[in-house]
């Protein structure tokens, strides 16, 4: 009886370890440790390097505000200094996320559940996720392949992790959001292969 009763305590001892990791995986994915966070795909590796307070409101997204779109931006700036910027509490603004060009890179820099100053409209806003990419919208050469590799599969998880559809309806550039002067991410962001990959994403997650 003896080796049955240990088997019994290493599978309690796993089912603790299991529930006291939760809250920690889903602080880190971006939700709120004191709920269960919406179902989703692997995020990819990232950095967290946190934007001042005073570039994002402090929510509870989904439960305050729905999260229903994902907005593309280009830096214009370089990564690192973008980086700066987002640290920089007189900037007034931040995404929740920033690819390096040369490599894919992945930084975080605002939670998923707090709405980040990155649309220029406060509705969308709190409705959107931001990811910055680092370039210029008239020099193509920064959207390199790890770039678009990368930002697919973060798009990918995060439209999985909030059953948002995978489309140009939801899917947007920020040229796109009303009342914005903004006309990233440009002319030469190739939307159709960008589609694709997340697509392809998700694809190979739940194959």
């Amino acid at each position: 009886m003896e080796p049955d009763r240990r088997r019994l305590l290493t599978g309690a001892a796993a089912l603790a370890a299991s529930a006291a990791f939760a809250p920690l995986t889903a602080a880190r994915a971006g939700a709120a440790p004191h709920r269960q966070a919406p179902r989703g795909g692997a995020y990819p590796p990232h950095r967290w390097i946190p934007a001042s307070p005073s570039n994002f409101t402090a929510a509870r997204r989904p439960t305050k505000y729905p999260v229903e779109l994902v907005v593309v931006h280009v830096t214009q700036e370089t990564y690192a200094d973008t980086l700066k910027l987002f640290q920089d509490p007189k900037h007034k603004a931040a995404a929740h996320y920033v690819v390096r060009s040369a490599d894919g890179a992945l930084a975080q820099c605002v939670r998923e559940h707090d709405v980040a100053w990155h649309a220029g409209n406060w509705d969308y806003n709190t409705r959107s996720i931001g990811i910055e990419h680092e370039g210029w919208i008239d020099d193509p050469t920064w959207f390199t392949d790890p770039l678009y590799q990368r930002s697919a599969r973060l798009t990918a998880a995060i439209c999985d992790r909030y059953r948002i559809p995978k489309d140009r309806e939801h899917i947007i550039g920020h040229v796109e959001v009303p009342g914005t002067d903004h006309t990233d991410p440009g002319e030469f962001w190739d939307w159709a292969r960008y589609l694709q990959l997340v697509d392809e994403a998700s694809w190979r997650r739940s194959g």
